[in-house]
């Protein structure tokens, strides 16, 4: 009786976990394939020069994946960074992703349910009334901006590497890191990163605005009005 009993409860926990455990699994997915392109691309490259080739396993330990990957976390993590704390103050009419017109800023204790004013099944830290509440009023932001930094830093380290590789093949000197980071190599695969990404989000509280998508949380009802603000679905 045990084994039947347990299965609902497992299939449950999958499917109110589903979309992490799908995104989880497209992420793994891509990394990989990632992997392997890159590994055989770099490898092409390293054949053509008269080197040797280094395999899937010795390209994805090298700086030159590693830098790849991380300049997309960096980038990532900031536009959600951005996302995050420009949404408490700046407003847009008729986007889902905005919040409403009249509750630009913090938000009374009573609005966001802290302290005195907080619920049987609110978080420890919220009932709090000291540092504890202080902290996880922002948690959100600090966990995304730690992470930002240290994949920004990341990059720049793996970065700095894989420059000073090719300079070394093309019998230059290498440079060091805080040389690194005012050229243009460094900045480059930054900048592009960072437009697209920015790009990315005013695209999305832009045509949330007039466009729909019947049943996702990040649209609107496809009946309401395009001036309704942080209506979703």
């Amino acid at each position: 009786m045990s084994g039947p009993a347990r299965e609902p409860g497992v299939r449950s926990a999958l499917r109110t976990s589903s979309l992490s455990l799908v995104f989880g699994a497209l992420f793994l997915a891509s990394l990989t394939a990632q992997a392997f392109v890159g590994a055989a691309q770099h490898d092409a490259d390293q054949v053509a020069a008269g080197l040797e080739p280094l395999g899937v396993w010795g390209y994805v330990t090298s700086s030159t994946f590693w830098v790849d990957v991380t300049e997309n976390w960096q980038s990532e993590f900031l536009q959600f960074l951005l996302f995050i704390t420009l949404t408490v103050w700046f407003v847009q009419r008729g986007s889902p992703e905005s919040k409403r017109l009249d509750a630009v800023g913090r938000e009374t204790d009573e609005e966001q349910r802290v302290g005195a004013h907080a619920q049987p099944d609110s978080p420890a830290w919220a009932r709090a009334g000291d540092w504890r509440l202080r902290v996880y009023s922002h948690s959100l932001a600090l966990v995304m901006g730690a992470v930002f930094v240290g994949s920004w830093l990341a990059q720049s380290v793996s970065g700095v590497v894989a420059y000073n590789e090719e300079q070394l093949r093309e019998r230059h000197d290498p440079v060091p890191w805080t040389e690194y980071l005012a050229q243009p190599d460094f900045w480059d695969r930054t900048l592009q990163n960072w437009q697209s990404e920015l790009l990315a989000v005013l695209a999305m509280v832009v045509f949330s605005i007039y466009l729909r998508e019947r049943g996702s949380p990040e649209s609107k009802p496809v009946g309401v009005a395009h001036t309704a603000t942080s209506v979703e679905g």
